[in-house]
């Protein structure tokens, strides 16, 4: 089983999951610095220098200034901003990954030549024969 193991190891798949990981945790970090200090602060600014983080409902009743204020008094908050900041953040990290996809798609598929065309129409009977044809073996017609 350790033998096995090495094997698959050294095969590459488990380097390869590895730098997936940390490419992403980076990859999310930097995601998560662009939501928070670059989209938010625009966003606020088009809601009229609304802070999402400091979107919350405390839960004993009170109205608290900030979410700060909220939790040095020991009040339970449900911080709907912060999620909000979340929802753009994954939005955000969902359609880059759809670029990258979409990207390595591409570039995967430039590699194959299209396959070579071995087949054409009837002009009469619109059956599917050979390209060398010159008689239809379906209308018999003269091509």
């Amino acid at each position: 089983m350790l033998k096995e193991f090495k094997e698959f190891a050294i095969k590459g798949n488990m380097i390869d999951l590895a730098v997936g990981v940390i490419i992403g945790g980076a990859f999310n970090s930097l995601v998560t610095s662009l939501v928070n200090n670059i989209m938010m602060p625009i966003l606020s600014l088009v809601t009229g220098r609304l802070d999402f983080n400091n979107l919350f409902f405390a839960l004993d009743g009170q109205h608290y200034k900030t979410l700060e204020a909220a939790k040095a008094a020991g009040v339970s908050t449900v911080n709907y901003g912060t999620f909000i900041s979340g929802v753009i953040n994954f939005l955000i990290m969902a359609f880059v990954v759809f670029l990258f996809v979409k990207a390595m798609n591409k570039l995967r598929n430039s590699d194959k030549e299209p396959a070579p065309v071995t087949t054409k129409i009837c002009p009469y009977c619109k059956s599917e024969i050979s390209i060398e044809a010159t008689k239809c073996p379906h209308c018999t017609s003269d091509l």
